[in-house]
């Protein structure tokens, strides 16, 4: 379970928020409302129940859903409809969602109900703050989104949880077990819905939105580690750092491209192995893979700022229907719930990251074989043929790479016609952002690869010593894994190194050296 923020301030919902805010929680950061946003809450329940006295026909409030929506229900109706709705929707399938992105999918349902425009109780609301302060999880499964009209199965099965149906894993128990009795022993009771609130709580993208923040999250930190690994690469290799010239980057000026050279020529300032063959004719210009790192690196860094834009406009969006205008007492029909904007850009992000592990996995690759890596030996080991040293990491590199490829086909391009043919558009949005999440995880997994093999390199160019921010690189490195004097068991190196990149602890120790990278 989620426990990184618990010691800093609540995360207020309703108001402005941020992917920071979102990552916080699904860390274990408490949440609450504003009393403004308790207010708007209200405000927007008071315009739904007026709709319910007057008999006005309200889509998904006096009517049916989807392609029933021209069935007439009566008041009576209306616990029965909105329990039925999140019970017949909750059919995902697949793996769970992670402890924290369900965390995060709690949080800004909670948080769009607090825009006020879901016409919900405070009650209702205030159960996904109940259920992140027991940390009471429902069990979510990921496969079953069209991404329209938002993220229904998931999104029903959240909600069972809130209701008291369905199971939840909580920190008490190893074993996921029914909602009902977790909420008991919380001191909670389950909840019985009115109307539009089963509606309310399955309508939006807070699902697609949830994995893409805490994936985005890990891309920032990818792109970093990224510069670093390159760094520790073209240093072993006996590359030079000519090509990323402030000069030569400025004359081509993407943000990206500009940050990523920054931060390489600062983590190879002072760099007695890049100064031991600066002069030396013996490289005229770099592979691709080593002078084009900044270029390549940089377009993540670019798309990646255009997914974190499209994410913080969309944690500011309310994407229920329909949606309560309480200052106009109207109840309206829209189509806010279209995952579109957030599956484009999280098939965009993946791309991206498929790019950097793709670059990784060449510069490993060239590190491995001694034709290519300057005078190191085959596969970074002593007594080739003897010993396969570092050999099956660029393998498997390699394969997380061609995997990725397939993951990154664009999600948002497909749609299929369903709620016989009322919803004959729809986003795949929660595809994209599980692609993305799993896109990031395989490129983390390449540059850990990547900094296993360039740091055994770095060290068999001793006693030239290293520039002082690879140099602390190594030095997180070699807390966790020993250098490779012969054969052994890798698989324990190379997990070991996957979490060192995962955690932030390297970038942690590279920024305490030379100061924060871009």
């Amino acid at each position: 379970m989620g426990q990184g923020g618990l010691n800093q301030d609540p995360v207020e919902l309703g108001g402005t928020l941020t992917i920071g805010d979102v990552v916080a929680v699904s860390r274990g950061a408490r949440a609450r409302f504003s009393n403004e946003a308790i207010e708007r809450i209200q405000a927007s329940r008071d315009v739904v129940e007026r709709a319910l006295e007057s008999g006005e026909v309200v889509y998904g409030v006096t009517t049916g859903f989807g392609s029933l929506a021209d069935v007439r229900l009566s008041p009576e109706h209306s616990a029965a409809l909105q329990h039925g709705l999140i019970r017949s929707h909750a059919v995902a399938v697949g793996r769970e969602l992670s402890p924290d992105e369900v965390r995060a999918m709690l949080a800004l349902r909670a948080h769009v109900l607090a825009l006020g425009c879901s016409g919900v109780r405070i009650e209702v609301a205030r159960r996904f703050l109940e259920l992140l302060d027991h940390d009471i999880l429902p069990v979510v499964p990921e496969q079953g989104s069209l991404g329209a009209s938002g993220d229904l199965a998931p999104l029903a099965h959240l909600a069972l949880g809130a209701i008291g149906e369905g199971m939840a894993r909580t920190s008490a128990s190893d074993e996921p077990r029914p909602a009902k009795e977790a909420l008991a022993e919380a001191g909670l009771a389950p909840i019985t819905l009115g109307a539009k609130e089963g509606l309310a709580l399955i309508n939006g993208t807070q699902g697609m939105t949830a994995v893409g923040v805490l994936a985005a999250e890990r891309a920032v930190r990818l792109a970093k580690i990224a510069d670093i690994t390159a760094a520790l690469t073209i240093e072993a290799i006996l590359g030079t750092d000519r090509a990323f010239d402030a000069r030569v980057i400025g004359l081509r000026p993407h943000p990206g491209q500009q940050a990523s050279a920054r931060n390489i020529v600062r983590l190879l300032a002072a760099s007695d192995i890049l100064a031991s063959h600066r002069d030396s004719p013996h490289i005229v210009q770099d592979a691709y893979s080593i002078r084009c790192a900044p270029q390549v690196h940089g377009a993540l860094r670019d798309v990646l700022a255009n997914t974190i834009r499209t994410l913080e406009i969309e944690l500011a969006s309310v994407s229920d229907n329909p949606i309560v205008l309480t200052e106009d007492d109207e109840i309206l029909s829209c189509g806010n719930f279209h995952g579109q904007p957030v599956a484009h850009a999280l098939d965009s992000l993946a791309a991206a990251v498929v790019s950097t592990a793709s670059i990784s996995e060449r510069r490993l690759y060239r590190l491995l074989d001694p034709k290519t890596s300057n005078g190191l030996p085959p596969f970074l080991v002593g007594e080739a043929g003897v010993n396969s040293g570092f050999m099956v990491c660029q393998y498997t590199a390699a394969s997380l790479v061609s995997e990725s490829k397939s993951l990154a086909h664009p999600a948002a391009v497909d749609s299929i016609t369903s709620s016989a043919g009322q919803e004959d558009h729809v986003s795949m949005g929660m595809i994209a952002a599980r692609h993305a999440r799993d896109c990031i995880a395989n490129a983390e997994a390449v540059v850990a690869l990547e900094l296993l093999a360039a740091g055994q390199a770095c060290e068999l160019r001793a006693p030239l010593r290293q520039a002082p921010g690879t140099a602390a690189a190594l030095s997180a490195l070699r807390r966790h894994v020993a250098h490779l004097d012969e054969d052994r068991e890798l698989k324990p190196d190379v997990d070991a190194v996957i979490a060192l990149v995962r955690s932030g602890e390297l970038l942690g120790a590279v920024d305490d050296e030379i100061g924060g990278l871009e």
